[in-house]
């Protein structure tokens, strides 16, 4: 596994989202894989911030799903079984293919080129083959589908799901083959709503959900369960 250098700028304004972000980023690519302990001097170390930071961030990062403290043990990294897995697509489903109609309904033309630079972004990251760079172009892509559809308890919900599928979101993305299929998949999300085709978008946010789906239950159902 590639070292990932985890430091950040210091900002005191912005510090514990700095330590969010970096953390969040680093289960995201799988630097932090799930049962992995945290370990809050480690972490230190590795981010260049205070123990204070670190522990507000942890803490905001167990509110996501991200987190779990385990007695004893202290925090670690979520893990995630294959019926939550299931349960989760399943919603997810159904609320992306609700913002897709409606982005392409009532988006607006300024929004639809948003769009359209994220999934150039996410292509682009996608030949770079970077980790990080993968997960942040998609994060972007579902931030522009979600601002552009308008609505904001299906964006607040979206983001709570989210946030749980980011332990799962890499691991799906490197299997064999499923790359190049995402990045067809978020095209023809894009080409859908540039078309102003509600149909057509609804079909193609839910077709993407159910093959990223497909690939990540298998990944889960081949590994050994914990507990």
């Amino acid at each position: 596994m590639n070292e990932m250098n985890l430091r950040i700028p210091r900002q005191a304004a912005t510090l514990r989202l700095l330590v969010e972000d970096r953390i969040r980023e680093a289960i995201a690519s799988g630097h932090f894989r799930p049962g992995q302990r945290l370990v809050e001097r480690e972490l230190c170390e590795q981010i260049g911030v205070g123990r204070t930071s670190v522990r507000e961030a942890l803490r905001q990062l167990e509110a996501e799903g991200l987190v779990v403290t385990v007695p004893h043990r202290g925090p670690e990294v979520s893990s995630i079984t294959f019926d939550e897995a299931r349960q989760l697509y399943e919603v997810r489903a159904l609320l992306e293919g609700f913002a897709g109609r409606a982005f392409a309904e009532q988006g607006s033309d300024a929004a639809i080129r948003d769009l359209k630079e994220a999934v150039a972004g996410f292509k682009q990251a996608a030949r770079n083959g970077d980790r990080a760079q993968l997960v942040a172009a998609k994060t972007r892509f579902y931030s522009v589908l979600m601002e552009g559809a308008g609505n904001i308890f299906v964006k607040q919900s979206l983001t709570m799901l989210h946030n749980r599928i980011t332990l799962l979101r890499f691991t799906s993305m490197t299997q064999q083959g499923r790359l190049d299929d995402s990045v067809a998949e978020i095209e023809a999300i894009h080409d859908a709503i540039a078309a102003r085709d509600g149909a057509r978008a609804e079909q193609a946010c839910r077709h993407h959900i159910a093959m990223a789906a497909k690939v990540a239950l298998a990944v889960l159902e081949r590994e050994p369960r914990r507990g």
